[in-house]
């Protein structure tokens, strides 16, 4: 994450772009006291909405956190299944 002004980034607008996007760090431009601009990729954003979609059913929030524990116990293999 980087952090500039609206005058540094009015100077150099096509490189802070360039970074955003070639390196998907997120570029937050200062407006002034609790204000301010927020810049990431499309890549990002589109990550971002994905996640949120997929986290706002209840359903789907419950089958992450059952893989998530799954990972962690080791248990992410049906035995059965590799088996045959």
């Amino acid at each position: 994450m980087q952090i500039v002004t609206v005058s540094d980034f009015r100077k150099d607008i096509k490189s802070y772009l360039d970074r955003v996007t070639k390196s998907f760090e997120t570029l937050i431009i200062n407006r002034g006291k609790d204000s301010g601009i927020v810049v990431m990729s499309l890549y990002e954003y589109n990550s971002l909405v994905t996640t949120n979609y997929e986290l706002s059913s209840r359903k789907n929030e419950l089958r992450l956190d059952s893989a998530i524990d799954k990972l962690k116990s080791g248990t992410t293999f049906n035995k059965d299944l590799i088996e045959k």
